[in-house]
């Protein structure tokens, strides 16, 4: 009996750098009020949301976060869990909602088009399918990709603009389709790879997890990387039994857990550091 809902939301709109505190209080004085946990990260590009609770707070939540002029059509995508995924609720004030590093990829001003769930299967299904980018980290795709995904082998999302240079010149007029977990990261990585010259790039709207919901895992292999207590959800969106190493970072399947606690990666134990992991994951949503 799954009793926990989880939400995942962005929205890249500009916010004055004084509004933030006040806004900062008010998210966190309303989400413990309703006994919602998560990680909110607010900046003057947006806000980037994780959060989860019982049904009747959760949609009480999403309401409150609409009656935000800013924050209104603020899209969400929910998944189910048994249990709350998240320690404690935290809202951080940051200078990114997600951190690449460069100041001139606005999306909130200019990002790639979209393509949709429906229309990435299709793609895969035609005759000419275009080339998927996973613009995740290194340890995510370990757990699951898309069929035939391009990967950058890099350890974190600051690491794919440097990353973009080292792909063939060939790729820049090819139709590229990227994408990431939610949607988030493709905002800046899309847009970034058109200043850099690719001239026909697109982004999974919404992401794997967008994908999961209207598609199901056709032409998807092996599960989602989540950055919370769940570690993995299937196509379904279901939680899987997968852990994580504390040590590496690198995701635990049942095979790799044989003889768990130690880790078949890096040899270290995985079960190590409860706490701390906990406080990676929120970290992990900057």
């Amino acid at each position: 009996m799954y009793g926990m809902i989880n939400v995942s939301a962005y929205k890249f709109t500009p916010l004055c750098r004084e509004q933030l505190p006040i806004l900062k209080e008010k998210l966190l004085t309303q989400a413990k009020r309703l006994n919602i946990k998560g990680t909110i990260l607010l900046s003057t590009e947006g806000i980037n949301a994780f959060f989860s609770g019982e049904k009747d707070v959760i949609n009480s939540f999403k309401t409150f976060l609409c009656t935000i002029s800013e924050f209104a059509n603020l899209p969400f995508k929910d998944s189910l869990s048994e249990e709350q995924p998240f320690s404690r609720m935290l809202v951080r004030i940051k200078k990114e909602i997600i951190s690449m590093g460069v100041d001139s990829v606005v999306p909130h001003e200019h990002t790639a088009p979209y393509i949709s769930a429906n229309d990435l299967k299709h793609a895969y299904e035609s005759d000419e399918p275009p080339i998927i980018l996973d613009t995740r980290n290194d340890y995510e795709i370990q757990l699951g990709k898309f069929h035939n995904a391009l990967e950058l082998d890099i350890k974190s999302f600051r690491d794919f603009p440097k990353a973009i240079q080292k792909l063939p010149d060939n790729l820049k007029s090819k139709k590229i389709v990227t994408y990431c977990t939610g949607g988030i990261r493709c905002e800046k990585a899309a847009e970034l790879m058109q200043q850099a010259g690719f001239q026909d790039v697109h982004q999974l709207e919404g992401g794997i997890l967008k994908y999961f919901e209207e598609c199901g895992g056709e032409h998807y292999e092996g599960e989602c990387f989540v950055f919370d207590k769940r570690v993995g959800v299937n196509s379904a969106l279901e939680e899987t039994d997968t852990k994580q190493c504390f040590a590496c970072r690198m995701p635990l399947t049942i095979a790799d857990q044989v003889n768990f606690p130690t880790c078949p990666h890096c040899g270290g134990n995985a079960a190590l550091g409860k706490r701390a992991r906990e406080r990676q994951a929120a970290q992990n949503h900057e």
